[in-house]
Formats: structure tokens, C-alpha cells, sequence
């Protein structure tokens, strides 16, 4: 069969899970990514209250819902950035607390530990729990960089300062993937600038800096690999064993007049200057048919989820769309050569 078709909640967090759940059905999704913010998932809830969990599986199920994954991106972001007043917009008030940077990181990191907890408390109350067919738990999210800032930077920056910043990231996830590992969750970074891998060596050199750690891989998006000019497709091939979920997000690059260049120009998402920008699935330049195929090659069976981000198009027109849009370029792959025959 196709692989399921969901709907990331990053991008509709300002709604309640309740009117998530009744869109998402109604738009044709077979289950949500559940976020972190809002009032789609809270981790401490999940932990600590008897029935939470079991009651977001009601109400997903209420709507012939499902889930396969939740997403940390918010917090994570926290766990290796230098943290400034820019954060504290995006952090929940335990994890902000008094602004402190070292403490923030710190508040952070134990915030993705509750979250690969909270994770898996939330699958085993999945009231399919133990099927063959089950996805294993993921948590996506971001890590922040504490050497982001410097890549193009001049006074030039050093490979010793670069490995100092992967060095950092080790440091501070290996004891949060040691947790995962406990509870048979695995940790997927969306590779994106910003964060300690943004194309495909600096991915690589994250692997390395946590010992090739099994509970770290990857949520496969292309769109921030497109306009980068990172082969999205050879990106699923190098890392083919850790791909532990995917985004479906599309881009353009080539855009604009010329004035805003690939860094983006200080200008907001959607302004017409642009060289590049995301695009409501189908509508960018990112190869679905490719990925796909390449999809098919690695075996993943997981879901496609839609992280729909179109600043030109109504996101409820665009959400519907993209939902049919995948589902019509999705295929199951092939059990048989197609010459096969010609040996019997």
C-alpha cells in the first residue's frame, strides 16, 4: 500500500487539537504529527497524567485519525544555540525561566529527554500498539548550532572552531540520545540551516560527533536542500539506514529580481524580491516523482507528513491540495523485476 499521508501541526498549532483533528480529516489525512506547542501535545502532561495520552488517541481515532510521530522543533532549537532574547518567543515559560543562556540549554536539553519519554508513553497507548505494521516512535526536531553564525564569516573561520561547535552538539545530545535509547525512541534532527547539519556533509559530521549513535537520524525535508543546491535525492541514498520520517515540503529558487540573493536579504518569507521561498506542495521545484522513486530504493515505509508553508496561498486550500497532491504522485514499490516473466 502507499505510505500514510499526515499532517504536520507546526503550522496550525494556533488552533486547538480538537479543530486540528476536524480539518485534517475533512481535508482527505490519515493522522496528524503531533507538536510540542499549543494544545496538540504536552510532554509533561503526557508523563505525568493518568489517561492524556489515551485521551489524544480518542480524539484522534474520533476523527479515523491516526499518528506516528511528535515534533520538538521549538525546544530543541535551544539545546545547542546561543540563546538570545529572540528564543524566549518560541520557548514554553519552564524551559525560558529567567533568561539565563547556560541554564536555558540546560532546561532545554531535559525537555527533549521528557520528550522521548513522553514519546513513547504516547505510542504504547496507541490502541494498535504491537502490530507488525507499527512505526517505530520518533521525535523530530531541531538542535540548534552553536557555530551557525559563523559559516561565510569573516574574519575566516577555522575547521578547529567548526569542530569545537560539532564537539558542543555531541556533548550535549549524546547523554539525550542515551535517554531515547532507554526507551526505544528514536531522535529525528530536520536537517535546515541553523541547525548543526544543514546539508549533507555537515549531517555526516553530526553522525560522527555522536558516535553514530542508532537512536540519531534524520526528517527527511527537501526544501531545505533545494535551494542550497544539495542533491535532496543523493541526501536519502548517503543516509538510507536513518531516515526515521519524512517531511513533504516543496521551494522555488530562481526567483525574484535580482536584489535578495541566496541568504535571504532580511526579508520576510513571501516578499516578491526573493530568490527563493517555500511553496505549497507541487508548486515549487522540488522532484516528488524523484523522491519518491528513491523512497521506494531505501525501503522507508513510514509516513509522508505535509509541513505546508506557502506564504502566497490560503493554507486550508493549500493543506487540501497538498494532501491530494501526494497521494497522487505516492506508489507502492515494486515486489518483482518487471522482466521477471521472461525467466519462468
Amino acid at each position: 500500500m502507499p505510505r500514510p499521508v499526515t499532517l504536520c501541526g507546526g503550522q496550525w498549532a494556533d488552533l486547538p487539537f480538537l479543530t486540528l483533528c476536524e480539518k485534517a480529516a475533512s481535508f482527505g489525512y490519515d493522522g496528524i504529527e503531533l507538536v510540542c506547542w499549543g494544545d496538540h501535545f504536552d510532554i509533561h502532561r503526557a508523563v505525568k497524567e493518568k489517561g492524556y495520552c489515551e485521551e489524544r488517541w480518542q480524539i484522534l481515532l474520533d476523527h479515523g485519525l491516526t499518528a506516528y510521530s511528535i515534533s520538538n522543533h521549538l525546544v530543541g532549537q535551544a539545546i545547542c544555540d546561543q540563546v538570545d532574547e529572540r528564543h524566549q518567543a518560541i520557548l514554553p515559560e519552564d524551559v525560558w525561566g529567567d533568561g539565563d543562556p547556560r541554564q536555558v540549554q540546560q532546561r532545554a536539553a531535559q525537555h527533549m529527554i521528557h520528550a522521548g519519554e513522553a514519546c513513547r508513553k504516547f505510542f504504547d497507548a496507541k490502541p494498535s500498539h504491537g502490530k507488525t505494521d507499527d512505526f517505530p516512535a520518533v521525535v523530530n526536531g531541531f538542535t540548534g548550532s552553536s557555530i551557525w553564525h559563523s559559516n561565510y564569516a569573516f574574519p575566516p573561520t577555522s575547521q578547529d572552531y567548526w569542530d569545537q561547535g560539532f564537539k558542543d552538539f555531541g556533548r550535549r545530545f549524546k547523554p539525550i540520545l542515551d535517554m531515547f535509547e532507554q526507551v526505544n525512541v528514536n531522535f529525528a534532527l530536520e536537517v535546515h540551516p541553523t541547525e548543526i547539519a544543514f546539508d549533507i556533509a555537515t549531517s555526516q559530521r553530526a553522525i560522527d560527533a555522536v558516535d553514530g549513535h542508532k537512536r540519531f537520524g534524520f526528517n527527511y525535508d527537501p526544501s531545505h536542500l533545494g535551494y542550497q543546491g544539495v542533491d535532496y535525492i543523493q541526501f536519502l541514498y548517503t543516509f538510507q539506514d536513518r531516515i526515521y520520517h519524512a517531511h513533504m515540503k516543496d521551494a522555488w529558487w530562481g526567483h525574484g529580481d535580482g536584489t535578495v540573493g541566496i541568504f535571504g536579504g532580511h526579508t520576510d518569507f513571501g516578499n516578491p524580491h526573493r530568490y527563493w521561498d517555500f511553496r505549497s506542495l507541487g508548486h515549487g521545484d522540488i522532484n516528488f516523482e524523484e523522491i519518491i522513486v528513491a523512497l521506494n530504493d531505501i525501503n522507508y515505509q513510514g509516513p509522508l507528513s505535509v509541513e505546508w508553508e506557502d506564504s502566497r496561498m490560503d493554507r486550508e486550500y493549500g493543506a487540501r491540495e497538498a494532501c491530494e497532491f501526494i497521494r497522487s504522485i505516492d506508489f507502492p514499490r515494486s515486489n518483482i523485476a518487471f522482466d521477471a516473466q521472461f525467466d519462468r
